[in-house]
């Protein structure tokens, strides 16, 4: 199937420097797209100058920088057709041991981030009665985890805020919707990992922490995502919103 409604559009893209964002601006200029990328620190290869890739830094936990941001980047690219928001931070310490100021940091970058830059996008493409909007979640919102509390309940709460987005934006032409990897091999994902063998053990699964297998037997790739992000910002997914499609390989045993 030959995805449409791509080409010729506009996309702001977050997190879009590396592992799965960068597969989202690769999959989007592919596609034909215009797209202006953040991260947390700015890609030398974005041009001010000249297509298909613009961008700058953004911390997307300072609500008053994305505001700033945004508002710029759509005056400059003449609106944006898409959002998507992939930028996110892990933390693995037992609840026995989270402070305060970790749980309130991934919170600040994974919920309250997706929700500043889904909100400013939102509006906009609101006014105009058309938009889509994918936000990069994580199949641990679906399922507990051992030792990742703070980043499970963060992106638990994201999609729910994503959805409700999606409800209240729906009669102006604008779809909301989430993807939802797994373990995909990204550094988040090799980080955590402290012996070659690691990446067969997460595979395998591990009964010890209740975690279960991948069933496909393999880690997705950056692409295997950005792929599902593609396809709801196109013609194609022109009649899902509020969607929440894991991207696992049936880790969760659920779709």
């Amino acid at each position: 199937m030959q995805l449409t409604g791509l080409a010729g559009k506009a996309a702001f893209v977050t997190g879009a420097a590396g592992g799965i964002g960068r597969a989202v601006v690769d999959g989007l200029v592919a596609s034909g797209v215009r797209v202006f990328a953040t991260d947390r620190q700015a890609d030398p290869t974005w041009s001010a100058a000249e297509g298909p890739v613009w961008g700058t830094a953004l911390d997307i936990s300072d609500e008053v920088a994305v505001q700033r941001v945004i508002a710029e980047a759509d005056a400059e690219m003449g609106g944006f057709d898409f959002g998507v928001n992939v930028a996110g931070i892990l933390d693995t310490t037992p609840v026995a041991e989270l402070s305060g100021d970790v749980w309130r940091r991934v919170f600040d970058v994974n919920c309250h981030g997706t929700f500043f830059v889904c909100r400013a996008l939102a509006a906009r493409m609101a006014e105009r009665g058309q938009g889509a909007i994918v936000v990069v979640g994580s199949n641990a919102a679906g399922i507990p985890r051992k030792n990742m509390a703070a980043y499970a309940a963060s992106k638990a709460a994201a999609a729910m805020f994503v959805r409700c987005l999606g409800l209240e934006v729906a009669g102006h032409g604008v779809r909301c919707n989430i993807v939802a990897p797994g373990s995909t091999l990204t550094p988040m994902q090799t980080g955590m990992w402290a012996t070659p063998a690691a990446e067969a053990q997460v595979i395998e699964g591990d009964l010890a922490s209740y975690r279960t297998g991948i069933p496909l037997k393999k880690l997705a790739m950056p692409e295997d995502v950005a792929n599902a992000v593609l396809f709801l910002l196109s013609d194609q997914a022109g009649h899902i919103t509020m969607a929440d499609i894991y991207v696992d390989g049936g880790a969760t045993l659920r779709g």
